[in-house]
């Protein structure tokens, strides 16, 4: 079984640790939504802030804003 739904992908560049990118995660769960415009909601609330601070953008952090992301969740029944 599988479903397509709408993730949040987590995004930084620096020098210590390079390029990172993952799938953002909430309390040990994945954070999909059903559609795009409530990820976009939820990341304009949560990480906006990133967009203002120059100082977490820069090294040594390199933040970007997180990117809404399209995702195939696909479920398997382990034996």
């Amino acid at each position: 079984m599988s479903k397509c739904a709408w993730g949040i992908e987590w995004h930084s560049v620096n020098r210590l640790d390079g390029e990172e990118r993952y799938v953002l995660w909430d309390q040990g769960k994945p954070l999909f939504f059903d559609t795009r415009a409530e990820a976009r909601r939820y990341t304009a609330e949560t990480y906006g802030y990133i967009k203002r601070r120059r100082d977490l953008q820069e090294e040594p952090h390199g933040w970007r804003m997180p990117q809404i992301v399209r995702v195939l969740i696909s479920v398997e029944k382990v034996p």
